[in-house]
């Protein structure tokens, strides 16, 4: 049985920026091998499988080589396909059952609203080789920390965060069990609030475009920063992307983005 897919790109609203993320509707559940094998041949940091509907849905994220626990812009993009092919009523609210519990998405004028789980960070040493490998002095930190997912660095200036080119294979290492790295500044723009990249060389992605879920632990972070739970993040990746966040007092986060879908087609 053929399965509908497309490529979506998030936290964008023009083609060809944000985010790519694949994103298939399978009629059940397949076995992880499978599964890993269709995320491979996608090659895009990760692909959604989404099985269910209209409203309720399971959903699954695999990069090209890992199952991962969290996902916010193939989660994103995900919504973003449903309510575009007519799958859901547009706009219509929707739930996913994922290994970090239940998300929720809705549908808002010109974006699209999450609710996610917030994921702070506590204060922590960096891993050994971490600042070697992405190339930081440790005069630069600001901050290190650490969450059940990612380490966390803040370091002193929006220009030597831009200009960051990791060893990759040393930060693989430095970075395993964890999932990456996300590095932060203050912004220097009044465009937004804070700058930020990630990296996560160990899950088979070099540099994360635009990433939903290291905003879980952004947000909360900046918001305790500049005393403000209404931000605006920017990751200054290649492609370039902008997170809405909005820190709760429950343990969640609301994200908030954009997508356009740039491709449709049949996974044979």
């Amino acid at each position: 049985m053929s399965s509908r897919l497309f490529v979506v790109d998030a936290f964008t609203d023009r083609p060809f920026a944000g985010n790519p993320a694949g994103v298939c509707v399978l009629a059940q559940d397949r076995d992880d091998r499978w599964l890993q094998n269709v995320a491979r041949e996608m090659n895009l940091s990760e692909t959604a499988f989404l099985w269910g509907g209209p409203r309720a849905w399971r959903l699954r994220w695999f990069t090209p080589t890992v199952e991962i626990d969290l996902c916010g812009h193939a989660t994103l993009a995900s919504a973003h396909a449903i309510w575009e092919s007519g799958l859901a009523d547009p706009g219509a609210p929707l739930t996913f059952a994922t290994k970090s519990g239940e998300l929720r998405a809705d549908g808002r004028p010109g974006a699209i609203e999450m609710d996610f789980p917030a994921v702070p960070a506590v204060s922590a040493a960096p891993p050994a080789g971490l600042l070697e490998a992405l190339g930081v002095g440790a005069g630069q930190c600001r901050y290190t920390g650490r969450n059940r997912i990612d380490s966390l660095l803040e370091i002193d200036s929006e220009s030597a965060l831009r200009a960051l080119a990791p060893d990759f294979r040393k930060l693989a290492a430095a970075t395993r069990p964890d999932r990456g790295v996300i590095v932060t500044v203050r912004s220097e723009s009044p465009s937004c609030d804070f700058v930020s990249r990630f990296f996560a060389p160990a899950a088979g992605i070099d540099e994360d475009p635009v990433t939903g879920s290291a905003h879980c632990c952004l947000g909360p972070y900046w918001a305790g920063r500049l005393g403000r739970t209404n931000l605006t993040g920017y990751q200054a990746s290649a492609r370039g992307g902008t997170v809405g966040v909005a820190v709760g007092s429950n343990g969640r986060v609301t994200l908030s983005g954009a997508a356009v879908t740039v491709s449709r087609g049949e996974l044979v």
